[in-house]
């Protein structure tokens, strides 16, 4: 994983939910498989470490991954699921030194991950005032949420997350409705909408509703993304330069990573301007 540079200021309950590599066992690098794309430049089976692993778990190509044909791996971000297992849920028992723990190790870091981008959704949510009137189920989703992440191995392994994402789910989307609503006029809605390569250049797309939305290689070119509903829209090569997301919700740093902007685009405070761009 790539960590960012210079993270902005955010919500105080959002900071462990950034990745920490340096308090993490490289599990990214070891439990997730790679298929050779132009994402990645070889093949890597699940558990399997990277070639680029180093001993003491960091990248050693981490400034050149781009260049060296991994820039999956500058897009993938973890939102700090990592040192919570290596520090919290195994108790800094490295998988190296206890290889006992590895497949379990592993095998809990989508889960966890999943987890942590549920509360970093439902820390947003809290921060966002046309959401206050849910603002109590919110706190109740977010601290259930806090509480399956503390549990042990076995339990994060059994839990139901599939249930659990329903519910926090059916909330961020009164949390959207009630962001959108405040803004005028007829909000487009084209949630899992396919735009791939779409030409939505100077767009007005304010209070947009695109969950889920494929804007791979979309040119959104000055688009006007203010109080848009983004979560899930994959935007993967998609040109945002010049583009104004500022109010945008449920935005992601790894969703930044994949697309390419400039200087003029204009980004949530909570999240940086990734190095390439």
């Amino acid at each position: 994983m790539q960590q960012q540079p210079e993270p902005a200021a955010s919500g105080a309950g959002r900071q462990d939910l950034r990745a920490d590599c340096g308090s993490c066992f490289g599990l990214c690098c070891v439990a997730l498989p790679f298929s050779a794309s132009a994402d990645f430049a070889i093949d890597k089976p699940a558990g399997t470490p990277c070639p680029n692993l180093l001993a003491d778990s960091r990248c050693g190509i981490h400034s050149r991954l781009r260049e060296k044909g991994f820039s999956g791996c500058t897009v993938y971000d973890c939102f700090g699921a990592g040192q919570k297992i290596s520090q919290t849920t195994f108790g800094g028992r490295d998988w190296r030194q206890h290889p006992v723990t590895a497949r379990q190790m592993f095998a809990v870091l989508p889960i966890m991950r999943q987890l942590h981008e549920l509360c970093w959704y439902l820390e947003e949510a809290l921060a966002l005032p046309s959401a206050r009137p849910i603002h109590p189920e919110i706190r109740a989703a977010l601290a259930a949420t806090e509480r399956h992440t503390l549990g042990s191995a076995e339990e994060l392994t059994e839990l139901d997350l599939a249930g659990h994402r329903g519910e926090v789910n059916a909330l961020l989307l009164r949390t959207s409705e009630l962001v959108r609503a405040g803004v005028a006029g007829r909000k487009k809605n084209r949630r899992g909408a396919d735009l791939v390569g779409a030409k939505l250049r100077n767009a007005d797309l304010r209070g947009a509703n695109l969950r889920g939305a494929l804007l791979i290689a979309a040119d959104l070119g000055k688009a006007d993304l203010r109080s848009a509903d983004l979560i899930g829209a994959d935007f993967r090569d998609a040109d945002l330069r010049g583009a104004d997301l500022t109010g945008s919700i449920f935005l992601t740093q790894s969703q930044l990573n994949a697309a390419r902007g400039d200087a003029a685009t204009k980004i949530p405070a909570a999240l940086t301007r990734p190095v390439h761009w």
